[in-house]
């Protein structure tokens, strides 16, 4: 289930089953993202620049955002080369704009950076949720 957190500039969509647990928006962050806490994003833990471009870290789309004042926009693509790469026992990293086709035939534009599960746990095919770790993958 979605979750949104506003500071009134920009609001912070969070997809938790998308999330690959990769810690990096708390890690350097941890007065806005704090997993020990609930709610675990508090908007007003720094500026909005510095939320965004932590946001914009996050390797599964998990987290993404929206100015408030174009709540009525579609999301941007990204101009970018699409480059796909294997993470040590981890997803499969593909960074540009892409189009994913799940096995039901249903289609979703992606952007910036999509990780996709390489080990076979996820359950949230075809996306990784973080189940490599508790399996030890190796790959």
């Amino acid at each position: 289930m979605e979750k949104q957190y506003t500071n009134g500039e920009i609001t912070i969509v969070w997809k938790p089953d998308a999330c690959i647990h990769s810690t990096l928006c708390w890690r350097g962050m941890i007065d806005v993202f704090n997993p020990k806490k609930r709610p675990w994003i508090d908007m007003e833990g720094a500026d909005t620049e510095a939320v965004i471009a932590q946001v914009e870290k996050c390797p599964s789309g998990a987290l993404s955002f929206f100015r408030n004042s174009d709540a009525d926009a579609k999301p941007e693509a990204i101009d970018v080369e699409t480059i796909i790469e294997a993470t040590s026992n981890g997803p499969l990293m593909v960074y540009g704009n892409i189009k994913v086709k799940d096995s039901e035939g249903n289609e979703t534009m992606k952007h910036k950076v999509t990780a996709f599960c390489r080990c076979g746990a996820s359950g949230n095919k075809p996306y990784c949720d973080g189940s490599h770790r508790k399996i030890d993958f190796k790959g």
